[in-house]
């Protein structure tokens, strides 16, 4: 078993929460991991709320964007020793697993967590192993912005920016949406709606990377 800061009653939870949906058959932690999201954002944000009374609400979404990426929930599985111990399907044992399945890993286990003991001991559970992301975001201090690294990423890569579409807006002047994809060297990334056009492209910009780091070797 990981060493998880939590001990459960119901230990199938945790194996549940372990198995991805790569094993086939039976149950798998997916319905866990939906529920873990949803769990682990209401916790960010209420300690973003608590914490930082005069920012608005953008700002917030921007610092809560970073704690939960998959970059750093992948971190925080790592820390678990969850990727040694879940059970997934054959064709991906033996390697190291991609960010996007470690980050759904932590979600999931989350979510067993919640199931187990309730609301506190899911918070608690957060606030302790994603501890060193939540005090950066305290101290004002979230990650970079996503459009930053991705043109600085494009930058060394090919030696230009990437370029920003919008490829459809909707509402009216005073409740509008578009919708926004990054292009680099010719290869569009998948979609992102944002509330401002400038909203949009760091969303899209975000989609980006999130497809380029599942594609970096380990």
């Amino acid at each position: 078993m990981p060493d998880v800061p939590y001990s459960f009653r119901d230990p199938s939870l945790l194996e549940l929460a372990l198995t991805h949906a790569s094993v086939g058959g039976g149950e798998n932690n997916e319905r866990m991991e939906f529920l873990g999201d949803a769990v682990l954002d209401l916790i960010v944000a209420d300690e973003l709320f608590r914490w930082h009374t005069s920012l608005p609400e953008g700002d917030l979404t921007e610092f809560k964007a970073w704690v939960v990426s998959r970059r750093v929930l992948a971190d925080a599985a790592r820390a678990l020793e969850l990727e040694g111990t879940a059970r997934v399907g054959s064709g991906m044992q033996d390697r190291v697993l991609p960010r996007s399945v470690l980050a759904n890993l932590y979600e999931a286990v989350l979510g067993a967590v919640y199931l187990d003991g309730g609301f506190t001991a899911a918070r608690e559970f957060a606030l302790y192993t994603l501890e060193k992301p939540l005090e950066r975001v305290r101290q004002s201090q979230p990650g970079p912005n996503p459009k930053q690294v991705l043109q600085q990423h494009c930058q060394n890569l090919i030696g230009r920016p990437p370029t920003y579409r919008v490829l459809s807006q909707r509402g009216k002047a005073h409740a509008r949406a578009f919708l926004v994809v990054a292009e680099v060297n010719g290869r569009r990334f998948p979609s992102a709606w944002g509330r401002t056009r400038k909203e949009a492209e760091r969303w899209a910009a975000q989609e980006a990377l999130f497809q380029l780091e599942s594609e970096e070797p380990r």
